[in-house]
């Protein structure tokens, strides 16, 4: 059985082993491949993995032995799952493994928001802390988030992850989801809509799926309702926000801050207006990445490979 990574740095750049994968068939691992090479590296391949290579309807209509598709990542929107349906081509993807990995970055984004701990830490180092009068100094407003709000727009297993953080830094927790679990709502947790979150939240972080009723969510209209003391934080998609509309207030101080792992189209490009916006921080989409939740990942790929060849197919995209 021929089986093709095509793009498998990002999850292994050399810290993890793919020896699991490679008992189970021929394995080729490539680290990157570009639109032109996709064809000739799934070559007679049966099973092929990707991460953020695109698989197309003309993909699937010319790699005629492709029986099995691994997303290496939760997003699937890079498989053309309606042409690999078709063709009866399961497609599968790893939902659970970063919850904790993620939401523990949240907040690694929300408390260098607060506190600008590099920053300081910067101006010790050439001498503002030894120059200065005082026993202290701080360059930027220090924010204590107890007794804050926080708004969490996408309530499934990182979103609860994040309210379970926000709780216990003493906030309250306004969250927002499609699906309306009341088991989960206590003192410190209510489910609330959208403008209410919008109008009433202190820092929004968002942890909803990329579709066309959430692309842009996060735009000027969104952001006129919001405190101008409000900080968002995205560690989820990057069209969830129009970047213009977000840096045009981040720079007019409409809101105070915001904190995204995730652009628009990635890597980012240096003209992307976040990247020179008032108060924003910017890192390079790895929330995802400590290597206990990449490790994760790959064994819940290669458990959803075992499950299909013993024709008990888990996660499957539907």
């Amino acid at each position: 059985m021929k089986i093709v990574v095509l793009d498998g740095y990002t999850l292994n750049p050399g810290d993890l082993t793919w020896k699991r994968l490679e008992e189970i068939g021929e394995v080729t691992v490539y680290d990157r491949t570009s639109p032109e090479e996709v064809l000739s590296r799934i070559g007679e391949a049966e099973i092929v993995f990707t991460n953020k290579t695109v698989l197309s309807r003309e993909t699937f209509k010319q790699a005629k032995n492709i029986k099995y598709v691994g997303v290496l990542a939760t997003g699937y929107n890079v498989v053309d799952v309606e042409a690999a349906k078709e063709r009866n081509i399961v497609v599968t993807n790893i939902p659970t493994y970063g919850t904790n990995a993620v939401s523990q970055f949240t907040f690694a984004l929300l408390l260098e928001m607060c506190h600008h701990v590099w920053a300081h830490n910067e101006e010790v180092k050439r001498g503002a802390w030894t120059n200065c009068p005082d026993f202290c100094f701080w360059n930027y407003p220090l924010i204590e988030l107890s007794g804050k709000t926080m708004g969490i727009i996408g309530f499934g297993r990182i979103g609860q992850a994040v309210a379970d953080i926000a709780v216990a830094f003493g906030m309250k927790v306004l969250a927002y989801d499609t699906y309306k679990n009341v088991a989960l709502e206590s003192h410190s947790i209510k489910y609330a809509e959208l403008d209410d979150i919008y109008r009433n939240a202190d820092v929004i972080s968002l942890h909803v799926p990329l579709f066309e009723n959430t692309k842009g969510m996060i735009n000027r209209d969104s952001i006129s309702k919001m405190k101008k003391s409000a900080m968002i934080i995205n560690t989820s998609r990057g069209p969830l926000i129009n970047e213009q509309d977000l840096a045009q207030a981040l720079n007019s101080g409409a809101i105070a801050g915001a904190a995204v792992d995730v652009v628009s189209t990635e890597p980012a490009k240096m003209d992307n207006s976040l990247l020179s916006a008032k108060n924003c921080i910017v890192t390079p989409h790895i929330a995802w990445a400590p290597i206990e939740a990449r490790e994760r990942l790959m064994n819940i790929a290669i458990d959803n490979l075992e499950a299909f060849l013993t024709g008990k197919v888990e996660n499957q995209v539907k």
